[in-house]
C-alpha cells in the first residue's frame, strides 16, 4: 500500500508544484474555460458535474452535486493529478464530431496500448459484460449521457470540457463472452497524451461504478 500511495503521490507534488507558477488567464485561453479572477478559481466540467478549481492553491470543489453522491477529487490522487495535468499542459481543439479508439491515436497510442487494455477495456468488460442493466443504470445517472446505438448497449458522455468518450458493448452467449469498446473524440489526440487518455479511461470507469446501486 505504501509503494502504490508513493507512485501516486510523487507526480502529484511534482505537478502541484508548477501548479503555482501556471498563468490562469493563459491557461483559461488556451484550454477555453473560465477563470474567475474574483474567487480565483477555475470553473470545468467533469463526467457531467461542475467543479471549482482553486488557485494558486490547488483544491477541487464540487459545485452541483447533492448530498451522498460519489466524489471522485474527494479521495483520488490520480484524479487530482489528472486535472492538473490538464490545466498545465491540456490544449482545447474542437472535434470534427468522429471518433477514434486507443489504438488509432498517432505514435503514442501503440505504445500505451497495454496498459490501456488492463486497465480500461478488459476492467470495463470484466466490470460490467454480466451486468449489462446495472451498467445502464448508471450511465444514465451522468448528467448529460446520451445513449447511443452502436453494439448492444452504448452511451456517450463528456469526460472533460469538449473531450467526449463512448462505452461500448456486445453482450456474451454461449458461445462468446461479452467484449468492449471504448472511443475517444478525435480531439483528444491534440489535447492529451496518451497516457492521460489511458487515465481518462480508467477514472471515467471508476466513476460509473461509483454509479452503480
Amino acid at each position: 500500500m505504501e509503494i502504490e500511495n508513493h507512485k501516486e503521490e510523487v507526480p502529484f507534488e511534482h505537478y502541484l508544484e508548477k501548479y503555482g507558477s501556471l498563468d490562469p488567464k493563459e491557461a483559461e485561453e488556451r484550454l477555453n474555460i473560465l477563470y474567475d479572477a474574483m474567487t480565483q478559481e477555475f470553473r470545468l466540467r467533469f463526467m457531467g458535474h461542475e467543479y471549482a478549481v482553486a488557485y494558486p492553491v490547488f483544491s477541487i470543489r464540487p459545485l452541483d452535486q447533492k448530498e451522498g453522491e460519489p466524489d471522485l477529487f474527494r479521495s483520488s490522487i490520480p484524479a487530482q493529478t489528472f486535472v492538473l495535468r490538464y490545466l498545465l499542459e491540456g490544449q482545447y481543439v474542437q472535434s470534427s464530431g468522429k471518433f477514434m479508439t486507443f489504438r488509432e491515436v498517432p505514435t503514442y497510442g501503440e505504445l500505451y496500448i497495454q496498459p490501456f487494455t488492463g486497465r480500461c477495456l478488459k476492467r470495463l468488460t470484466y466490470g460490467f459484460g454480466y451486468k449489462l442493466n446495472a451498467f445502464a443504470e448508471a450511465m444514465e445517472r451522468i448528467p448529460g449521457v446520451k445513449k447511443r446505438s452502436m453494439g448492444d448497449v452504448s452511451y456517450e458522455f463528456e469526460l472533460i470540457n469538449g473531450y467526449y468518450m463512448q462505452f461500448i458493448f456486445w453482450e456474451g452467449d454461449d458461445e462468446f463472452p461479452p467484449s468492449a469498446q471504448i472511443l475517444y473524440s478525435d480531439n483528444f489526440q491534440f489535447g492529451f497524451h496518451a497516457e492521460d487518455m489511458v487515465v481518462a479511461g480508467d477514472l471515467s470507469i471508476t466513476t460509473v461504478k461509483s454509479l452503480c446501486a
